[in-house]
């Protein structure tokens, strides 16, 4: 037999084949269910058999995956397409969805996205990682944080499941990667932050100053009632006057702004089924609320601040939200028109950072730097530190009980919780000790 005859001889092994087309190159033929199938072999003829063997009976087990040139690229960008469906088989909110997009094309695609989904490797998803966490700028600071490279992971973990899932890989390679980001403790975005985040927290005197602060400014209706209820800022924005009830004192929350870059600005249903609640309010912030209801009144009505007039009868106009966007000089006041939700975080950061300068150079005590964010983990906090249970805080607040209680314990513990551990320590000691 020539050279030539030996290279593509074929060999035949039970229901498949192997016909060697070059210098440990093989090619691999064997039937599942009756359909023919391709597939190359690069090593040595003994692993080629191994091969096939697996391939025959993975046919025969019923996990048998069709080969496939689909890349990982063309992978992702079915999966965005899909709406990223994860374990629940749902599509992701838009906003979502633009993240998820944004995160595996910037960062996944350039090193992974022309590799074949079903070669993809665990050590190729090690070495991305290892990449990624070695980027510096000009200044020798690492360009990508910690917090969104552990995005990374979990997105390309979701988007590689899915594909497991479909039958499209036998395994998900995301299982044997060995190099996990780790999140720490840092936060990408204020509204990003989410329940993820609880806030370094400010004592009573200290959160006290800040609200002071905001008094003369269209931001202080919203400060208080983030600090009063825990809600989120994006919550808070979307109030409407038909969601107070004053003779209840409660505060229904039943939807919330989204900005996305395919839609703008639009609402939606909470996050989850325990956003969606009703939270009880005190008379001082029931007051506060009458007075900008009062407020909005006396503009439809045109009647300056000052003079008492009876104004039951001025009707809002339908929708009308709790804190519309103010007005541009020249403009009417539309009660309709949302506040954007990312000016409204850095108008109240720029605030908050003057106030914190304007004591410092007064030499007065400041407080910890804040973002509004943080406003909902101060709220939690000081329930938590007052002994209201967990479960308590999480439904008003609309969080999961166990994401509320892992941050509070991860960030640091105030003053008066510190306090109260010493003071419960004390009576324990006394009691056994006998004084």
């Amino acid at each position: 037999m020539t050279d030539k005859n030996a290279r593509h001889s074929k060999r035949s092994y039970g229901d498949g084949s192997i016909d060697q087309r070059g210098e440990d190159v093989y090619r691999l033929r064997y039937r599942v269910d009756g359909r023919r199938f391709t597939k190359t072999f690069k090593g040595k003829l003994t692993d080629a058999r191994k091969e096939l063997r697996r391939l025959l009976r993975e046919g025969d087990t019923g996990d048998h995956v069709e080969p496939s040139k689909l890349t990982v690229g063309q992978w992702i960008d079915t999966w965005i397409a899909a709406g990223a469906p994860g374990r629940r088989k749902k599509k992701v909110g838009q906003k979502t969805l633009e993240r998820y997009e944004e995160l595996l094309r910037v960062h996944v695609k350039p090193k992974l996205g022309a590799i074949r989904l079903q070669k993809l490797q665990a050590t190729e998803v090690d070495r991305l990682y290892t990449h990624l966490d070695e980027l510096v700028d000009e200044s020798g600071d690492r360009q990508i944080a910690p917090m969104t490279l552990h995005h990374v992971h979990v997105v390309l973990n979701s988007c590689l499941s899915t594909a497991e899932r479909k039958g499209l890989i036998l395994a998900n390679p995301m299982r044997r990667v060995e190099q996990v980001p780790n999140p720490q403790e840092q936060i990408l975005d204020d509204e990003e932050a989410d329940a993820d985040d609880i806030g370094e927290g400010l004592d009573d005197v200290e959160l006290a100053r800040l609200i002071a602060g905001f008094e003369r400014s269209s931001l202080y209706p919203v400060v208080v009632l983030a600090a009063a209820t825990g809600a989120r800022r994006n919550e808070l924005l979307a109030l409407r006057w038909i969601n107070l009830d004053i003779d209840k004192k409660t505060l229904r929350i039943e939807r919330a702004w989204e900005q996305t870059k395919k839609f703008g600005l639009r609402l939606k249903p909470p996050k989850t089924k325990r956003g969606l609640r009703t939270i009880e309010l005190d008379d001082a912030t029931l007051t506060m609320l009458l007075k900008e209801k009062e407020r909005h009144q006396r503009i439809i009505a045109g009647i300056p601040d000052g003079p008492h007039v009876d104004l039951s009868l001025i009707k809002l106009p339908a929708g009308a939200l709790m804190f519309p966007a103010v007005p541009e000089p020249g403009e009417d006041f539309d009660f309709t028109k949302p506040r954007n939700p990312r000016n409204f975080s850095k108008e109240f950061a720029r605030r908050a950072d003057h106030l914190r300068e304007q004591a410092r150079k007064a030499e007065l005590p400041s407080f910890a730097k804040t973002r509004f964010h943080d406003l909902r983990g101060i709220h939690s906090t000081a329930l938590l530190d007052a002994g209201i249970p967990v479960h308590t805080v999480a439904q008003r607040i609309g969080d999961d009980p166990a994401v509320l209680l892992r941050n509070y314990a991860k960030r640091k513990r105030s003053k008066k919780a510190n306090q109260s551990v010493a003071a419960a320590i004390a009576a324990i000691a006394s009691g056994f000790l006998g004084k």
